[in-house]
């Protein structure tokens, strides 16, 4: 199983960047898929969600109206769009899959990618 972010990077205030997540080893298809983001000294928080099926997202307040998460089933790939971002946004962005099924967990995390915001 693999979960691989790319796509993070220095940017000023006002400024987008698209964060990626290849995966591999699994069913995609089949998972929860989220970012989550980790600010130093602070705790990881979720960022915004994406179901399996019906593509059904969810925010954090924090995204809402700037971030959008979306997926490719037949790419296996989850992507965050981060628009007009704010120094607040500076931190390690994770993409996790999850899938809870027959009373089994499957919970996955990628390494993580930088993403600093700063004039």
């Amino acid at each position: 199983v693999q979960l691989v972010e790319s796509g993070g990077g220095l940017v000023q205030p006002g400024g987008s960047l698209r964060l990626s997540c290849a995966a591999s080893g699994f069913t995609f298809n089949s998972y929860y898929m989220s970012w989550h983001r980790q600010a130093p000294g602070k705790e990881s928080e979720l960022v915004a969600a994406i179901t399996s099926a019906s593509g059904s997202t969810n925010y954090a307040d924090s995204g809402k109206g700037r971030f959008t998460i979306s997926r490719n089933n037949a790419k296996n790939t989850l992507h965050l769009q981060m628009n007009n971002l704010k120094p607040e946004d500076t931190a390690v962005y994770y993409c996790n899959a999850d899938l809870s099924v027959g009373g089994y967990k499957f919970d996955y995390w990628g390494q993580g990618t930088q993403v600093t915001v700063s004039s």
